[in-house]
């Protein structure tokens, strides 16, 4: 336990460094654990280096702060997709065997516009995982308000691999259109 005498900016630092130094998401959970205060002392800690300018996502699965935030960024797509959701994971597989990395789901719902679901998925492991917790908390995905359509921004290392998943969502009827 880090947390029994460390002040507040203190505390804050030592999160942030935290989320740099991982690779895999921090639970709220775990980060309270690991400096012995509330979870909602977390997620207040959070939002303010959030609002410091920090890029930290909340994931199902975490907090994480992507790679580009660390120096590290490759190419970066929008891909504008249609599927059932018995075909999602088979989707969210393609990008991920082919080298990408889903960021985020996006939908235009017709009454609060656009909403936007923070991913970060890079393997087939993180996928499962998250079809399980799909499953689990029997959720819907955001693409249902849409008839199944709906962005992903993806990270990819080089032009070779954006062309790969394009293929194979293409092959697969789920790429209706591609942007930049």
């Amino acid at each position: 336990m880090v947390g029994d005498k460390m002040n507040t900016e203190e505390r804050r630092q030592h999160i942030l460094e935290r989320l740099k130094e991982t690779k895999k998401p921090l639970t709220g959970t775990a980060l309270s654990k690991e400096f012995a205060v509330s979870r909602q002392i977390i997620v207040g800690d959070i939002s303010i280096l959030r609002a410091l300018g920090t890029n930290v996502y909340a994931t199902p699965r975490g907090y994480i702060i992507p790679e580009e935030s660390r120096g590290k960024q490759g190419l970066m797509a929008t891909l504008t997709c249609r599927h059932t959701q018995q075909d999602m994971l088979k989707e969210l597989n393609v990008i991920v065997d082919n080298g990408g990395f889903v960021r985020d789901v996006i939908v235009e719902h017709p009454l609060y516009g656009e909403i936007r679901a923070d991913l970060m998925l890079g393997a087939r492991h993180d996928v499962a995982a998250f079809g399980e917790r799909m499953a689990k908390c029997q959720a819907n995905p955001l693409s249902l308000v849409t008839g199944g359509v709906h962005l992903h921004t993806i990270e990819v290392p080089d032009p070779a691999a954006l062309g790969r998943i394009r293929r194979e969502l293409q092959q697969a009827g789920i790429l209706i259109e591609d942007l930049k």
